[in-house]
């Protein structure tokens, strides 16, 4: 009998447990914080616990990257306001080849701003309302001694399509990184058109990733 009860019991906390998971992954597939959140933690986790893998080989950063972020990060849409205007003129065969080369850029270059993470206390802002398909969430990052923290906006965007939550911005001290990419590449654009961009933008994602000494 109380073999039989223990394993009601058991049998009922997995049914609970496997429930209550359930229910946390669909808040967070619906809150842009909560995402923000466990993409924060798991991220900052994985670069503690590979230490020695990064000092040996600083690559290794684009594997976490990969893995912790970019599931969060809506490329062609993203790519898309970096192409602005110029973005009707390209087929979508160009288009498709040029957010394949955006994507590994982006994976590079967050890999290598990682590599000033110093073990730093991130501070992200207390969860609101969301009522909008869009949203800013503020991340300070508190810098050791006299130093001031560095502020950061993460532009968050819900797919109407399957509804999710993805970021396709980020703001450092308030300056954007697709604003910044479209001025930037602009010119390239109207010169030598997209297939030169894509050319440049895949060289920039193919610099190794390297520590700061």
């Amino acid at each position: 009998m109380l073999k039989i009860t223990l394993k009601t019991w058991f049998a009922k906390i997995v049914v609970i447990s496997t429930a209550l998971f359930a229910m946390q992954s669909v808040m967070a597939n619906d809150n842009p914080y909560l995402l923000m959140q466990n993409a924060s933690d798991k991220l900052f986790s994985d670069i503690k616990a590979n230490q020695a893998k990064i000092t040996q080989d600083p690559n290794y950063l684009k594997n976490i990257v990969r893995q912790d972020l970019m599931p969060y990060v809506h490329v062609n849409y993203a790519g898309s306001l970096v192409l602005g205007q110029h973005f009707k003129t390209t087929t979508p065969e160009q288009r498709n080849k040029f957010f394949t080369a955006f994507d590994q850029f982006i994976v590079q270059a967050y890999a290598q701003a990682l590599t000033m993470y110093k073990d730093q206390k991130v501070e992200i802002e207390q969860p609101k309302d969301v009522s909008d398909s869009k949203v800013s969430i503020r991340v300070k990052v508190i810098q050791s001694g006299n130093q001031a923290p560095i502020n950061l906006n993460f532009y968050w965007r819900k797919n109407s399509k399957d509804g999710k939550w993805q970021v396709y911005d980020m703001a450092a001290e308030g300056v954007s990184m697709v604003d910044t990419k479209k001025q930037e590449w602009s010119s390239i654009l109207r010169k030598d058109g997209i297939d030169a961009l894509t050319e440049q933008v895949q060289k920039a994602a193919n610099v190794p990733v390297t520590l700061n000494k």
